[in-house]
């Protein structure tokens, strides 16, 4: 095992990765495994180097030469000695050689430096100009065109003589052979950090590490199964806390865990159907890009031409309702199962292919979280197929259910303006995930988060079964309304969405295209990671303001359901809860990734969800 050469807390100089720059740096680590050093530069970047890219400071420091210390008398006196009046000056032409080579490859850097200087100056002055302009104040563009044209005509020469020699390859063999060997360095250099930032072990574990990981296994399903006993009690109220659990064997029918199959792969089938446009997902680790066919509006539209073929061969929907606990618990163990599938084939996948927040090395907190990032069955991405399909588009299908279930158990021709509302509302927001789909290409489920349990439970059960929690209450809950409260929900609900679809839409435009002509209204703070943080529009307002139009659409959506009970309600404080952890876990992996431009974002920013409160 090799001796560690650097100690942590020790200020040294890191080379930047694929360049051969060095910066001031702080050791704050050592892998003994990777031999890998982690540091961190002025900016708050953190990176691993390897120790052949850490050098002392005192290596960069000058050092005196030995001609300033000794006399001239003393110089031509060892000089004369050195060599015999017969020899040859070799010594004296090689020491003259390798002085004009020291000073051309100085005068090289000097150019090079200024030419750096020249095009930050210019690009710097230009931003600053696009800011005056944005805030209406009179630009700098004479001065800084001056500016900009003095230095382009001292380095005009010397960029005239480079490019005629880069045109026609004028260059000595010395010259071009050291330009390989650092374009090879490079190579090799991008090529082990990739392999090893592929994918790190992951040190900071959530949701209370492996303890808490496994109890949240069996916590999960347990809440689904109590919130919908809760539910088909007449009284739902807090006194009556544990309601009368039904026999296992009632739980369970085959007939219905087959009509979940067949729900299943019907949405399988919608998925791979040659329609829709296909585009390339963020970049991975490695650099490659991912394909997803974008098409679930078009499932949306087949799912709802077959339900109203079943409706019009007098199928009974509300066969969904009289099962609800059954497909409930079919979902589950269907989630369970393909877990498993999934962590099994996660053990033989590549390093690059695991899941940054996955891969503890503890198998309950990777079965839990998702070891493997997009697992893929050719190009069928079980990931990003369970993020949209089966569980969203069930949901609509199971409020509908629900309806046609008030109407037959109360004998109704219309159905109640509370159900109405509540069906209207969630349809509004699966139709805006499905037609914008290409958006959830840039969320941390598909981006960070590994396919594991979390996102399968979710996916599959948590969304269909308790977001169609306020449906199924007033099933056997009948809740009356007048419009005037009812058109002042639906307000509400409307203001949450407009809030949370302009920041997504906002987000996204700009993670896309940062260049966009259409977004030259938008500031932002650049990041050591090349990418900006907004801090105009409703980025500026608070720091997630998406998470704010949530949680005001899961109020309007319970509010329906009327204040007799707070179970309807339960939604409301759940989303609250998930958002909150979500915002402090995209605080800490912010911090981490963009360091002082963080916090700097936080400072112009100061609110996380709650405007002047949180």
């Amino acid at each position: 095992m090799p001796a560690r050469r650097f100690a942590d807390g020790e200020v040294v100089m890191g080379r930047w990765p694929g360049s051969i720059l060095y910066y001031e740096v702080q050791v704050t680590g050592y892998n003994d495994v990777t031999h890998l050093y982690t540091v961190k530069y002025k900016d708050g970047t953190e990176l691993e180097l390897k120790e052949s890219d850490i050098r002392s400071q005192s290596s960069f420091k000058p050092r005196k030469s030995q001609s300033s210390s000794s006399s001239p008398s003393r110089r031509n006196t060892s000089r004369s000695r050195s060599r015999s009046p017969g020899r040859p000056a070799r010594g004296r032409r090689r020491s003259s050689s390798q002085s004009r080579e020291r000073k051309e490859d100085k005068k090289k850097t000097v150019q090079e430096t200024d030419l750096i200087l020249l095009v930050t100056f210019c690009l710097f002055k230009m931003n600053e100009n696009n800011t005056r302009r944005y805030n209406g104040e009179p630009d700098s563009t004479e001065r800084n065109d001056t500016s900009c044209k003095i230095l382009e005509q001292k380095f005009k020469p010397d960029l005239e003589i480079q490019r005629v020699l880069d045109q026609y390859s004028l260059h000595s063999r010395k010259e071009e052979k050291k330009k390989e060997e650092l374009y090879s360095e490079k190579k090799i250099f991008e090529t082990v950090t990739s392999t090893e930032k592929a994918s790190p072990k992951t040190k900071d574990l959530e949701f209370g590490g492996r303890i808490g990981t496994f109890m949240m296994i069996l916590f999960l399903p347990a809440t689904v199964l109590f919130l919908l006993l809760m539910c088909k009690q007449d009284d739902p109220s807090l006194l009556n806390f544990l309601p009368p659990l039904p026999a296992l064997e009632s739980l369970w029918e085959t007939k219905v865990f087959g009509i979940f199959l067949l729900w299943f792969f019907l949405q399988t089938l919608f998925y791979l159907l040659p329609i829709g446009k296909v585009v390339e997902g963020l970049p991975l680790s490695n650099g490659r890009k991912l394909q997803y066919r974008i098409n679930g509006f078009y499932a949306f539209v087949l799912t709802a031409a077959s339900i109203g073929a079943l409706l019009y061969f007098q199928f009974d929907l509300t066969y969904l309702y009289d099962h609800f606990l059954q497909f409930a618990v079919s979902a589950a163990a269907f989630s369970m199962g393909l877990s498993i599938y999934l962590y099994v084939r996660s053990l033989r996948a590549p390093e690059e292919e695991l899941a940054p927040g996955g891969n503890s090395g503890y198998l309950v907190y990777d079965f839990f979280t998702g070891h493997e990032l997009n697992p893929r069955i050719g190009s069928f991405d079980l990931k990003y197929f369970c993020e949209l399909r089966p569980g969203l588009i069930g949901w609509v299908v199971l409020n509908l259910a629900m309806l046609l279930a008030e109407m037959k158990i109360h004998n109704q021709s219309m159905p109640s303006l509370a159900m109405v509302l509540v069906n209207s509302f969630q349809l509004l927001y699966v139709v805006d995930a499905l037609w914008n789909e290409e958006a959830v290409l840039t969320t941390m489920d598909i981006t960070h988060d590994g396919f594991g349990f979390m996102l399968a439970f979710g996916d599959l059960v948590w969304v269909p079964f308790v977001y169609s929690l306020q449906a199924f209450y007033l099933v056997g809950h009948p809740t009356a309304m007048s419009w005037p409260v009812a058109s002042a929900i639906t307000v509400l609900n409307f203001i949450g969405y407009y809030i949370f679809r302009s920041a997504n839409s906002q987000k996204n435009k700009f993670r896309r295209n940062p260049a966009d002509p259409k977004l030259a209204y938008l500031k932002f703070i650049p990041t050591a990671t090349g990418k900006g943080l907004l801090v105009t529009g409703w980025w500026g307002f608070v720091r997630h303001p998406n998470y704010l139009g949530d949680i005001i659409m899961a109020l309007a959506w319970s509010l329906p359901c009327g204040f007799n009970h707070i179970l309807p309600y339960f939604y409301v404080i759940y989303f609250i809860c998930l958002l909150i952890h979500r915002e402090a876990r995209d605080e800490h992996h912010c911090k981490k990734k963009y360091g002082l431009a963080w916090e700097r974002y936080c400072q112009r920013v100061p609110y996380r969800i709650f405007p002047y409160i949180y």
